[in-house]
């Protein structure tokens, strides 16, 4: 006999349950990481960031790529019609913000700079925190964004070579920590053709790679990543003159000879004020290197590595500095990690204090070589017209770019025809210590279109045109003294002088 099959039982809906609620005093649930820390670094970013915006530009580095940025946008060619010792990536970048932007002005570089120093803070709070936890991810974030203005403002605060190395540096690492390896090798490159002193990073990344594990397929991986961006630069520059104006060519620069004394004292001074600067860093990493061991060897490779590009050139100038914060910042965290709890808050309680006295520096200080180069500018744009070249003998180029003038050579500082900052003001100055071939171009120049109007803003310095005969038969055999302003010779060509030749 069949029978049927009892029925399903009907669906019932659920029971609503309360939601529980939450004890009296209790904390609400803390937010994501991210979404809690990343508003809080950009707020710090722009504040600490806040003197950039005061001035036009801050030091001859910021102005030397303006012009280069003008040349390159107006069909020159880098390393050929405008020439410097740096790789390509930073014209590059400022060409790209003056065509996006116009040429008047530098705020997209010194928003970009900002954004360098936000995105260095965030990887450094990303490589803290996989390490040793949430905590020292906000405290690595929140301490390089302090100390990160910790030297004179117009190294600090300029929108130069340095502050965007520090992002290729950090990612290097951060990359290599996460056995990225292609990915390090790109940001070694990056980094590298910002400055030539980025690559140091390179140190970190192979100890990192050797402690990974098997060496043949990342090694080839980060060599891939470094060799393709650094050969593609090359090729669009030109073989020959990248090697030359990024490697071989900067020998007499690269020496220790010269104002030796005066060199070490700028070097002293710079790292007292880079010490000042991290007095809420260094105690703790002190303290931890005798009590413990942090596991963080490749912390210190890396610290080495940015003090070996420090010392390199033997010049100690202050935005060399600069490379040393993210592993010093590091090297802290690591030591807070491990130290009791009020170590952290006395940390980052010093690093604030130090931040508001570079911040109040950056904020008030003069900056009397800025007010002299704007003189000497006014003074050029009302004595020229628009279409008119000038040549500017000193280490402002700025002023090309302030006076909206083209520059009649490719060498925009009398140092690259002297060698006077790579022979630090010493007795290695003159011309037979220039770049090798570049007074017969700069001859060859002259003769091709005489300059409307030649400032010589040497004031005393071994450069002047009694030091450099190429100059001074220059101005004796077809120019006539104008005018001075703030200390700066002005000579225009005289009515005797030989027509230009046609162009």
């Amino acid at each position: 006999m069949l029978t049927r099959p009892p029925m399903p039982p009907s669906p019932v809906s659920a029971p609503v349950l309360p939601r529980p609620r939450r004890p009296a005093g209790a904390r609400p649930a803390a937010p994501p990481f991210w979404r809690s820390l990343l508003p809080a670094l950009a707020l710090l970013a722009l504040v600490t960031r806040l003197p950039s915006f005061r001035l036009p530009l801050w030091n001859p580095d910021e102005g030397y790529l303006a012009v280069q940025a003008r040349i390159l946008a107006d069909g020159g060619v880098l390393y050929d019609t405008v020439v410097d010792r740096k790789p390509p990536l930073l014209p590059w970048l400022y060409e790209t913000a003056f065509a996006l932007f116009g040429d008047q002005s530098l705020l997209p570089l010194q928003l970009c700079a900002a954004a360098a120093q936000l995105l260095t803070a965030a990887l450094l709070a990303s490589i803290a925190r996989r390490r040793w936890g949430d905590a020292a991810g906000r405290t690595a974030g929140v301490l390089h964004l302090l100390v990160s203005i910790g030297l004179n403002p117009e190294d600090a605060q300029a929108a130069t070579f340095e502050v965007f190395i520090l992002p290729c540096t950090v990612a290097a690492v951060w990359c290599a920590d996460r056995g990225r390896w292609c990915g390090a090798g790109l940001a070694v490159a990056a980094a590298f053709l910002t400055k030539q002193t980025g690559g140091a990073v390179l140190a970190p990344v192979l100890f990192l790679l050797w402690r990974h594990g098997p060496l043949r397929g990342p090694l080839f991986r980060t060599a891939f990543g470094f060799c393709l961006p650094v050969l593609y630069a090359a090729l669009l520059t030109g073989p020959h003159r990248f090697l030359f104006w990024t490697v071989t060519g900067s020998g007499a620069y690269a020496s220790f000879t010269g104002s030796e004394l005066h060199v070490l004292f700028r070097g002293l001074a710079n790292t007292l004020i880079l010490s000042f600067a991290c007095a809420g860093l260094v105690p703790p990493v002190l303290r931890v290197l005798r009590v413990a061991r942090t596991g963080a060897a490749d912390l210190w490779l890396w610290f080495l590595g940015a003090a070996g590009a420090v010392v390199l050139g033997f010049h100690f100038f202050g935005h060399y500095y600069l490379q040393l914060m993210p592993p010093i910042v590091l090297l802290a965290t690591a030591a807070l990690h491990v130290l009791p709890a009020r170590w952290r808050s006395r940390a980052v309680l010093t690093s604030a204090v130090t931040c508001a006295v570079f911040l109040a520096w950056g904020l008030l200080a003069p900056r009397p070589e800025l007010a002299h180069v704007r003189k000497v500018a006014t003074a050029v744009k009302t004595r020229t017209e628009p279409r008119d070249r000038v040549l500017v003998w000193g280490m402002h180029p700025e002023a090309y770019w302030l006076a909206d003038r083209k520059p009649a050579s490719r060498y925009l500082t009398a140092g690259l025809l002297t060698n006077y900052s790579g022979g630090r003001n010493g007795p290695q100055v003159g011309e037979k210590y220039a770049m090798a071939g570049a007074w017969p171009l700069f001859r060859a120049e002259m003769a091709a279109r005489p300059p409307a109007l030649i400032v010589d803003d040497s004031r005393g310095k071994p450069f002047a045109p009694e030091r450099v005969p190429t100059l001074r038969r220059l101005l004796a055999g077809g120019y006539e003294e104008l005018t001075t302003v703030d200390g700066a010779v002005l000579y225009v060509r005289s009515p005797s002088a030989a027509p230009a030749p046609p162009r």
